[in-house]
């Protein structure tokens, strides 16, 4: 009974529920700017409970009363639409929303004011939305469904529609009958592209061509047809580890289809067409699972399964599609390195290191060059000395077994070895465990060195210890006698010779002092290398390590440079003193300090800490340096009285000023101030010494047998050459001397000239040693006897064609330079007597006879007028230098 209650209270309450009935939403078409009191709606409400039935509007800008919504206020749709929510609620149930959509319309005006009842004009299009299928099949046009207006009752109307599917894309889909309102269809539409289609309906009065009701946007549905299958969406490449248990899943595999998605045309099923024992599909969600444990990727590494899928989920009218999954197995290390030999067995040489000597290959089955597949061999036995060491070649992942270490046959002829090979990875998916072989290492004797007793040996030995200890002894022995016989020992390195080794008996004795606090000594420790060379000049090498003791061989010093000490009015100062000790503790700090027996009693010492003290001034003390005496001991009281130099002056940051002081030269610094002065006055006095002698002039007498040879006067400037065609040469040397003229010649035609260089009146010079002068060289050649033959001399002509100089001539004529300077000087005595006015100076230059002339003048006569008659060209004075052409001016204005 209560059952039958139940339901048909429940069957009141769905049938409540059903009878009222309120849309989810509505669109109303509303002016741009809403007034106040505007209506916007009537919401219909049949079927629903009036009395228990509450709408409330969620914008305070709206109000409902009794099921018409009304603007409270002033409300602006400018742009798109203004959307709000009605909330409906009553006893039946939850309550629902629905949303009100206000469309902007500028054309509408509807104003109802200060009225009890609110009325709206009714607007009445039907059947919107309309459905149509797609892809139709022609003929076209086809008939949709009538649009039409409540207007139509009234009057004469007519229809247009604008939007998609009319003048827009797709255009010319519809159109409608303007009279009559019937929408047809003129081609075939796909939904996949347009799935809907909304354009816009509007009714015009036929007389005045005004709307009779607002436009209605209509919608056109299209409907699915199954006309696309079903496609894959990703890659079939799917992975899964080998060994993997039953149910894993391996991958899924993704489809779509294009059709309504709200029908079967989009269900898709899943199926394997192949591979069905090995693994299995979801038919609904795509996912590969496997059906078997037993995949090895050793065996198999990949499989190729088809996939099919078909929309309708599976049904016989469905459209299909096919693919091939790949799916790879993925390693796992199931299978351990196995070697390819039992055991081995491998000979070395004693004392060798770092050498290869042997190659171990292994096979594994799982993925090359991953983790599961390389190698790492590991010793397990044999190697407890470290003599040995394993690594793996990358490329063949080979063991390679290297001796590290050198081996001894002395010791142990024979190494049994027990190498196990594993992967980087753990052993997976298998029962099997990591292999081991044995290797038999044989070590060949070898004739070696000597070996010390032990590599390093150590002695204890204090500083300062006397020359000639002995400290130890360091020997070797043959490895293979076991002997020392024979051994020499011999030092490698000593830094500071301190050690002396007998080179029979390897006893090491002390050399020189040795001294902790030396720069050798490092940590206390000083090293000296040695080695033993036996017979065979082998040798072995071995390490001396001394540790040097440390002795109280060094008292506390105190700092030599002067203490500071700043000046202050009416204070007394006081200066830090630091000591220092190269000893070790307990040979050298804590310091004591004390002042000397014989201080001044004008400075007290403070102990500050262990290395320093406080000086500190009894009383005041005027600036100046001040030597106090202190003794400083060490801890075991060793030390000595000494004297510290503390100054006293007026100081900046602790430097003392510089004194204002005058500064004396000493007698070096004179000396070195007037030896430049003396130096320069040397210079001067040598300066006019050669000035005053060149310019003093040697007076010659004539001693009448000079012959009135004319040289070149003395001039600054380079004399005028010299025509030889204008001189006139005796041809004969047995001519008399006549007044006026060249009486002889001392040069023939056959002399053959000397190599030497000549200056015509101003310097020459004679290779045979007979002359020289010092007058400043204007020309010079060098010449031989063609030149002289061809009458060349200098830079000028000197001779003629005919002439030539016989050089026994001037090896029998000595007083030939001094003929040259005295007729120089005579000319030039000459000259300056014409160059006077005074009468009567020309009138005395006549014809005057001259009792010799010499052997020769190539210049002729050197008077006025010459015996030589008119026909004698005095040209010739034109190149004889300007003294001459000044003489000659003077002779003729007479």
């Amino acid at each position: 009974m209560e059952v039958l209650i139940f339901c048909i209270c429940m069957i009141m309450v769905f049938s409540r529920g059903d009878s009222c009935f309120l849309p989810r939403s509505i669109e109303v078409p509303v002016p741009q700017e809403i007034p106040a009191e505007f209506v916007i709606e009537i919401v219909e409400l049949q079927g629903c409970d009036v009395e228990t039935l509450q709408l409330t509007s969620k914008d305070p800008h709206f109000i409902i009363k009794s099921g018409v919504i009304v603007a409270l206020s002033p409300v602006l749709v400018t742009s798109g639409r203004r959307t709000f929510s009605v909330c409906t609620q009553d006893n039946s149930g939850p309550g629902s929303d629905m949303e009100v959509h206000l469309v902007p319309n500028p054309a509408q005006t509807r104003l109802v004011r200060n009225s009890s009842v609110l009325k709206r004009t009714k607007r009445r299009w039907s059947p919107p939305p309309f459905n149509i299928l797609e892809n139709e099949k022609p003929p076209f046009p086809k008939p949709v469904e009538t649009v039409g207006s409540d207007s139509a009752a009234t009057r004469s109307v007519y229809y247009i529609i604008t939007g998609a599917g009319v003048d827009q894309h797709p255009v010319g889909l519809f159109s409608l009958d303007s009279s009559t309102g019937m929408l047809s269809v003129h081609k075939p539409v796909d939904r996949e592209e347009f799935p809907q289609i909304t354009f816009m309906a509007k009714v015009f009065d036929s007389q005045t061509r005004q709307e009779t009701d607002l436009p209605l946007h209509i919608t056109v549905i299209i409907d699915d047809v199954n006309d696309n299958n079903p496609t894959f969406t990703d890659s079939l490449k799917l992975t899964v580890l080998e060994q993997s248990n039953a149910g894993t899943v391996v991958g899924k595999v993704n489809a779509t289809d294009r059709d309504d998605i709200k029908t079967l045309h989009s269900k898709i099923k899943y199926s394997l067409l192949t591979a069905l024992d090995l693994f299995t599909i979801n038919p609904e969600s795509g996912v590969i699972t496997t059906n078997v444990n037993t995949l090895d990727r050793e065996v198999q590494d990949k499989y190729l399964v088809t996939v099919q899928i078909k929309d309708m989920f599976g049904a016989a009218n469905g459209r299909s599609n096919t693919g091939t999954a790949t799916i790879i197995l993925t390693d796992i290390n199931d299978n351990p390195p196995t070697f390819k030999e039992a055991s081995y067995n491998v000979n070395i040489k004693e004392n060798e290191k770092e050498t290869l000597i042997l190659r171990i290959p292994v096979e594994d089955k799982d993925l090359i060059n991953t983790p599961n597949w390389i190698t790492q061999f590991v010793i397990t036995k044999g190697n407890e000395n470290g003599n040995f060491r394993m690594e793996t070649d990358s490329r063949t992942n080979e063991g390679l077994l290297y001796v590290s270490k050198p081996l001894d046959y002395e010791k142990n002829p024979n190494v049994k070895l027990e190498i196990m090979a594993r992967n980087q990875a753990e052993l997976s998916g298998t029962k099997a465990t990591w292999v081991s072989i044995p290797i038999d290492v044989s070590v060949s004797n070898v004739d070696e060195g000597p070996e010390f007793s032990a590599p390093t040996v150590r002695f204890t030995v204090k500083e300062n210890t006397p020359n000639g200890t002995l400290i130890g002894s360091y020997t070797a022995v043959d490895p293979e006698t076991k002997s020392s016989n024979g051994i020499m020992y011999y030092k490698i390195a000593d830094p500071a010779a301190w050690i002396n080794m007998d080179k029979n008996s390897g006893e090491l004795k002390v050399a020189n002092t040795i001294d902790k606090e030396s720069q050798f000594v490092q940590d206390g420790i000083y090293t000296v290398l040695v080695k033993a060379v036996d017979a065979s000049s082998k040798t072995g090498t071995g390490t001396v390590i001394i540790q040097v003791e440390d002795i109280n061989d060094n008292i506390p010093t105190l700092p030599t440079h002067d203490l500071v000490v700043c000046e202050k009015e009416a204070e007394v100062g006081s200066v830090l003193v630091v000591a220092e000790d190269k000893d070790q503790p307990p040979f050298s700090a804590p310091f004591t300090f004390t002042l000397g027996e014989d201080h001044d009693g004008n400075w007290a010492v403070k102990k500050l800490n262990d290395t320093a003290a406080t000086l500190e001034q009894i009383k005041y003390l005027a600036r100046g340096i001040y030597k106090v005496p202190l003794d400083v001991k060490d801890l075991q009281g060793f030390g000595k009285k000494q004297t510290v130099n503390v100054r006293i002056c007026q100081c900046r940051n602790g430097v003392c000023l510089a004194k204002k002081s005058s500064v004396s030269l000493g007698a070096l610094a004179l000396l070195a101030m007037l030896l430049p002065l003396a130096l320069l006055l040397l210079l001067c006095i040598l300066l006019v010494f050669f000035c005053v002698t060149k310019m003093e002039k040697k007076e010659v007498d004539d001693m009448g047998d000079s012959g009135g040879i004319l040289l070149k006067s003395n001039t600054e400037a380079p004399g005028e050459e010299v025509d030889s065609n204008l001189i006139i040469v005796p041809t004969t040397v047995t001519d008399q001397a006549v007044k006026g003229s060249v009486g002889g010649t001392m040069l023939n035609s056959g002399w053959l000239g000397n190599k030497s260089s000549s200056t015509i009146g101003a310097h020459s010079t004679h290779e045979n040693g007979f002359y020289k002068t010092g007058v400043v060289d204007l020309y010079s050649s060098q010449y031989d006897s063609s030149q002289f033959a061809s009458g060349q001399f200098g830079r000028g002509h000197m001779v003629g064609s005919n002439m030539a100089f016989d050089n026994r001539y001037f090896s029998q004529d000595s007083a030939l330079h001094h003929t040259w300077q005295t007729n120089s000087l005579l000319l030039q005595q000459k000259l300056a007597y014409l160059g006077e006015d005074v009468e009567g100076h020309c009138a005395e230059d006549i014809l005057h006879s001259y009792g010799f002339e010499g052997v020769g003048s190539a210049a002729g006569s050197v008077g006025c007028c010459s015996e030589q008659g008119d026909n004698d060209d005095l040209d010739f004075l034109n190149a004889l230098g300007p003294k001459f052409k000044t003489l000659a001016e003077v002779c003729r204005k007479t």
